[in-house]
């Protein structure tokens, strides 16, 4: 049985992470946190989650969860989750992080981490998201030069980073299966007049709205055709149970920087 923590248990996909730990019969909850201030600190952790008293209290400090831990899930802000490698490199725990919008320095930290810990780094834990990145790159493959790429991505209102780090994988991933520098031919948005797109474009669009949870649409355009890829998560089950699955997965490995393709096999040998 693994023993998994949760960084910032009393917010939506911190409760719904934690359910799917105590739903999950590879996982056993070992306890959360929440920012200095927030009104759960010193609660019960599973009155706060809706999970039923479980003598757990929910704390600020994430080096006490870590030390009856495993591994932590973590999808809070790049730079809370610093503070969360930090503390899982001190006390030698494997970390999964959900979070989205990492700038190249942390993203460098990371990676470095990755040198003696065990890290699972993914911008979506959702399985069909996983199967549709290699799809994406797959079918940009085959389709080459010929179609036009364009991708569009929905989410609710609240979301902060934009586009979202599913949009901008897809986007790297589709720029490496067509051998072209994304930071040459990446779009973001049109406004005004142009004399038309490149071939090479790879166009990146962002919808905020609502409270969508999830949805991702990549356009290959071609002379009388579209082919389109969509997925539409319904619900943060999806990206909770991913990361509970990857947490179980992780702390069987050696140390090293794992996403979800490699959680799931569906990495290219």
């Amino acid at each position: 049985m693994v023993k998994v923590g949760v960084v910032g248990v009393a917010g939506r996909m911190g409760k719904t992470i934690a359910a799917c730990i105590v739903d999950s019969p590879d996982t056993e909850l070992a306890g959360g946190t929440e920012i200095p201030g927030h009104p759960a600190l010193g609660q019960d952790l599973g009155e706060v989650t809706g999970l039923g008293k479980n003598g757990l209290t929910v704390q600020e400090d994430l080096s006490a969860v870590l030390d009856a831990a495993d591994a932590v899930i973590d999808f809070s802000t790049p730079e809370a989750s610093m503070g969360t490698l930090d503390k899982a490199v001190a006390k030698g725990k494997a970390v999964v992080f959900g979070t989205t919008g990492f700038n190249d320095e942390q993203k460098e930290k990371i990676k470095q981490a990755a040198q003696t810990t065990r890290i699972v780094l993914a911008p979506n834990m959702s399985i069909g998201v996983n199967v549709l990145f290699k799809i994406a790159g797959d079918v940009a493959r085959i389709l080459g030069d010929r179609y036009d790429v364009e991708i569009v991505e929905a989410h609710h209102k609240f979301k902060k980073d934009a586009p979202s780090g599913t949009a901008v994988r897809l986007s790297e991933i589709i720029a490496d299966s067509l051998n072209r520098n994304l930071k040459e031919v990446g779009v973001y948005g049109r406004h005004g007049f142009t004399d038309g797109r490149t071939v090479e474009e790879i166009g990146v669009h962002t919808v905020r709205a609502g409270d969508i949870v999830g949805e991702h649409r990549v356009m290959f355009g071609g002379m009388g055709e579209t082919l389109e890829l969509f997925h539409r998560a319904q619900s943060r089950d999806t990206f909770a149970r991913g990361s509970v699955h990857a947490a179980a997965w992780l702390v069987d490995q050696p140390p090293g920087l794992y996403d979800m393709q490699d959680v799931l096999g569906l990495r290219d040998k």
